[in-house]
């Protein structure tokens, strides 16, 4: 029996027009009447979803791409982890060498030397689904802003319109930290912004959704056999690869589909995500 419910936000639960389809809502709403937890697994921070999570009334809550857990029905912070000044220093030498952009997530801020990719995303939606409490910090010299204030980063975002599979590689090797390189062009495309781009989320090692869906679950005293993950990226990959159930919805990626149990007939516009918790889970 299934008795909690992780599931990515953008692409699974949110389409591409920035709602959420009303059977999506009644899922969410039905799993909580039933007292299934129903937990937020993405990659942004706390602070820009959290109006969001209320909301929904998710149970818990996973951050950054796993590098924070919250006890939403208490507020209590179960885990964190952040990168060292020795990383942060690192990946933003790279960026200025290489003329990338990169940006940081502390825990309430954006701190970025211009809008322009995934920092421009989240600022464009911050006021929209989300009436987010997260805030955005334009510095002009991030590396000696970062050098004076020492800002605690939970993760950080190398982007180019160019490919950056040689910089992750030069990063992997630099340091041990947990890199996604994310390509948002062709069928991809940022719709949110009309722009096409990669992206390098870096979060420190042993950073992913499917380790921090695994310290709630003994958290909580679960089986992973109790545990159900719905996601559509590439970061959502090990959470449904090792969950009890992993599910991908019809808009997924294809390297997502390939791991999943079970890959949805609707798209998130359609309501994949509902489809899935009513293939799966058992309600009282």
């Amino acid at each position: 029996m299934i008795r909690l419910v992780a599931s990515d936000m953008d692409g699974t639960i949110i389409g591409e027009n920035n709602q959420i389809t009303s059977r999506n809502l009644k899922a969410i709403h039905d799993m909580t009447q039933s007292h299934i937890d129903f937990t937020i697994c993405t990659g942004k921070p706390y602070s820009m979803v959290k109006n969001f999570c209320k909301e929904l009334q998710a149970s818990y809550g996973i951050f950054g791409n796993g590098n924070q857990i919250i006890d939403l029905k208490t507020g209590k912070e179960i885990f964190r982890k952040t990168l060292t000044q020795e990383e942060i220093n690192t990946c933003i030498s790279l960026a200025k060498e290489k003329n990338l952009h990169v940006h940081l997530y502390t825990e309430n801020e954006v701190i970025t030397p211009e809008l322009l990719y995934m920092d421009l995303r989240n600022f464009v939606l911050k006021d929209s689904l989300f009436q987010s409490d997260l805030k955005f910090r334009i510095v002009p010299n991030i590396q000696q802003y970062v050098k004076n204030l020492h800002p605690t980063v939970f993760k950080l975002v190398i982007s180019s319109t160019s490919s950056l599979c040689d910089w992750q590689d030069e990063l992997k090797h630099k340091m041990n930290v947990t890199i996604y390189r994310i390509n948002k062009s062709n069928q991809y495309k940022d719709r949110v912004i009309n722009k096409e781009y990669e992206y390098l989320d870096i979060t420190p090692s042993k950073t992913n959704k499917s380790e921090a869906l695994e310290k709630l679950s003994k958290y909580l005293k679960l089986s992973s056999s109790e545990v159900m993950a719905i996601g559509d990226n590439l970061n959502d990959i090990d959470m449904i690869q090792n969950s009890g159930v992993g599910v991908a919805v019809a808009n997924a990626y294809d390297a997502v589909k390939q791991v999943a149990n079970y890959t949805t007939t609707h798209s998130v516009d359609d309501s994949g995500f509902a489809e899935a918790v009513y293939k799966y889970v058992s309600f009282e």
